[in-house]
């Protein structure tokens, strides 16, 4: 029977065939995600910065940039999430959601941080994955689930793009009219965004971190093999989200490099030199994230 994987070169952490569709889709899902969050988040800023008369120009920011480029960073980003492991995954996952933690009890009850959920773009892309991969895995109908999923996915970050769209380029028009009922709406009810933000991302970091770590166990034959991985892991992210504290006003590309430069001196002591490898494609994510949201984060550091 013909094998695609039979004739074509062997690739870290890459399957052909089937499992390559999988993997393709997973990561597909997880880049609509990130949109939908992006897209949320700019209609929320842009509405701010709207009501605020000293904030014109970071308004003005937000409605130049590029809408031609989303559709460019959900195809890097899905290939990006199809090229990283499963362990790495499951990592930067566990890594963010400590991290996010640490950070809600910092802020205080009530309070939220509309640049926190920037910096999630590529967790919650891999949380999704890494979800995806965990409740599908052995499935008999997988590829036809994800399929449904991406389907499902794309149709919700298109509307979200042609709602941010729609927001930078008529909003401020139809609020004063009173005639659009998106607008209306928004008018209303747009600074409940950020909440429904925090529980979507709540829910699905839960979800992830139960797959984070079943994904990371199933490769241990023993007790002794799970604790020699976990203690320095556990070391690791403390001493990271420590300094994370401490480090506040660093810029949120050093922040990066941190983060990276801690779990690839971990996984240089305990992973595996595939490991190494996707933790290299996971900068590059993370960059390509940041990159791409850099206006809304020069709005939410100046607010």
């Amino acid at each position: 029977m013909f094998s695609l994987g039979s004739w074509l070169p062997a690739w870290p952490g890459l399957a052909w065939g089937w499992a390559l569709l999988d993997t393709l889709l997973q990561g597909l899902v997880g880049a609509c995600a990130v949109s939908v969050l992006c897209s949320l988040l700019k209609v929320y800023l842009y509405i701010q910065c709207l009501n605020d008369p000293e904030r014109q120009a970071e308004k003005e920011a937000i409605r130049a940039q590029r809408w031609v480029l989303e559709p460019l960073h959900v195809m890097v980003l899905t290939g990006v999430l199809a090229l990283v492991g499963s362990r790495v995954t499951a990592l930067v996952v566990l890594e963010f959601s400590l991290r996010a933690i640490s950070t809600h009890l910092s802020l205080g009850k009530g309070a939220h941080s509309s640049q926190l959920y920037l910096l999630c773009q590529y967790s919650l892309g891999c949380g999704v994955s890494c979800g995806l991969s965990f409740l599908l895995e052995g499935a008999p109908h997988s590829t036809c689930n994800l399929l449904l999923a991406a389907g499902l996915a794309g149709l919700l970050a298109t509307y979200a793009r042609r709602l941010a769209r729609h927001v930078c380029t008529l909003y401020e028009l139809h609020s004063r009219a009173r005639y659009c009922g998106v607008c209306i709406l928004l008018l209303a009810s747009g600074h409940g965004i950020p909440r429904l933000l925090r529980n979507a991302l709540a829910i699905t970091f839960a979800v992830a971190d139960l797959a984070a770590v079943a994904l990371i166990n199933r490769d241990f034959l023993s007790t002794a093999e799970a604790v020699r991985f976990w203690t320095p892991l556990t070391i690791c992210y403390t001493l990271l989200v420590i300094y994370m504290q401490e480090g506040s006003q660093q810029s949120v590309y050093q922040t990066v490099l941190v983060r990276m430069g801690g779990l690839f001196i971990l996984l240089l002591t305990v992973g595996r030199w595939t490991d190494i490898f996707h933790i290299f494609i996971s900068l590059l994510g993370e960059l390509c994230c940041l990159i791409r949201a850099g206006v809304m984060l020069d709005v939410c550091q100046r607010q």
